[in-house]
């Protein structure tokens, strides 16, 4: 090879090294400028899971399972009963406790109706008294006449101690009469003292046995579990005949339109991570085809590790950092979530835009409304209540009959039939469809 190639083949090469340096130094200006502008405002992870509610389905009376009324997978709508347990002891119980509260209302009726013959009994007794004061007038004055008449001897020693007698005699009634007013008067204030200011359905011995027939009915409605949110089944592991305790789990209900993803982001990645900044994760069920949008609901308050049951001890000899991670709420889009439903414990990934820093990295302010709620078992206490009117009314129209006194409450008091026998709640045998 003669210098002159050799000279041009080092040009050439000097050409193209030139030319790699500069595309190398454009990319990585490029990248920078990308970096500074873009990229930088964005903090990613792939350590991103799906959470959501299990909601525990526990019962609150014991009993023995009589019957199941879904399976894991299956959607229940809210209210709608999921097992039952046996109701014999607990109708036994509802059944005794109507019958006290009966025999309650009929006793305690009784004291009203006292109240009005004792009024009658000191009016009477007055009478007496009166009338024991005439007598004792009328023997007095015979006394006197029969002691003018002595001196002449036209009155026996034998009259006058009859006429004596008869005034000790008169003495001694109106003494008894005036003691029975007395004694009527202090047995009629005893009965006012427990009757005043209430009626029979507010007595407090009509209230206290009241409250037991709501906790037997309370003890009868239990044996039926309602499902408290609408959603789908999972962890069942209750069985037929099957004695269960309160508190004791049978299955779980995740609401599937109640989900939310859990980042775990590093602690360096936190510096410019705010409340409310928009997030944008894929999951790996779907791929990149599916994107989820969100938004940062809030951050942990300690990383998994501050609380986990064995927390780690780092005061020690042997010791090499490990950079943390800390969990941060991600609310979903719920269209999106409706069009591509998640499961729980799906992995996500997950990317904050942490450009606009302007709010607060932990909440200032208390929730003003409750974060979750049902009402599958308010109607529990409204029938109980409606058993107990309609109890009260029964006996209250039944201790009257044949009595023409008016106290307490209102004397045409409605009369209605015993209360029938509790039948359970119809169970849903048809399982409701859902379609994710």
């Amino acid at each position: 090879m003669t210098t002159s190639e050799r000279g041009a083949r080092n040009g050439k090469r000097r050409r193209w090294l030139t030319i790699a340096a500069l595309v190398l130094v454009g990319v990585g200006l490029g990248y920078t400028g990308y970096w500074a502008v873009y990229q930088r405002h964005f903090e990613r992870t792939d350590d991103a899971y799906v959470q959501g509610n299990l909601v525990q389905v526990t019962p609150q009376v014991t009993g023995i399972v009589t019957s199941v009324g879904a399976d894991d997978t299956d959607f229940v709508k809210s209210g709608q009963t999921l097992v039952t347990l046996d109701r014999a002891d607990a109708q036994v119980a509802l059944d005794q406790a109507q019958a006290a509260l009966a025999q309650t209302v009929r006793e305690t009726r009784t004291l009203y109706v006292a109240n009005a013959t004792w009024g009658a009994n000191i009016a009477q007794r007055e009478a007496e008294v009166t009338r024991a004061r005439t007598e004792l007038a009328r023997a007095e004055d015979d006394l006197r006449r029969r002691e003018s008449l002595r001196s002449s001897g036209a009155v026996s020693g034998e009259e006058m101690n009859h006429a004596q007698s008869g005034v000790n005699n008169a003495h001694a009634a109106l003494a008894a009469a005036e003691a029975a007013v007395t004694a009527a008067r202090q047995q009629l204030a005893t009965n006012q003292s427990l009757t005043e200011g209430t009626t029979v359905a507010k007595h407090p011995n009509v209230e206290r046995a009241a409250s037991k027939v709501r906790e037997a009915y309370l003890a009868y409605a239990r044996t039926n579990l309602p499902s408290p949110v609408s959603g789908y089944v999972a962890k069942r592991t209750v069985q037929v005949g099957q004695r269960v305790a309160p508190g004791a789990p049978m299955m779980a209900i995740v609401p599937l339109d109640q989900l939310w993803v859990d980042a775990n982001f590093k602690e360096v990645q936190l510096r410019k991570m705010r409340i409310g900044q928009p997030v944008t994760l894929v999951a790996d069920a779907y791929g990149n085809a599916v994107k989820y949008h969100g938004t940062v609901a809030g951050l942990g308050v300690g990383t998994g590790g501050a609380f986990a049951l064995l927390p780690a001890q780092n005061a020690t000899g042997n010791w090499i950092k490990v950079v943390q991670r800390l969990p941060v709420r991600i609310v979903l889009d719920p269209k999106e979530l409706a069009e591509h439903p998640l499961r729980v414990g799906l992995s996500m990934e997950a990317e904050v835009d942490v450009a606009d820093t302007s709010g607060a990295s932990l909440a200032n302010a208390p929730r003003t409304a409750s974060a979750y709620s049902t009402d599958a078992f308010n109607h529990d206490t409204e029938e109980a209540d409606a058993l107990v009117r309609k109890t009260i009314a029964a006996n209250i129209g039944a201790s009257m009959k044949g009595s023409a006194t008016n106290v307490g409450e209102a004397k045409d008091a409605p009369r209605v039939a015993a209360p029938a026998r509790v039948t359970s709640p119809t169970v849903v045998a048809k399982r409701p469809a859902a379609a994710l």
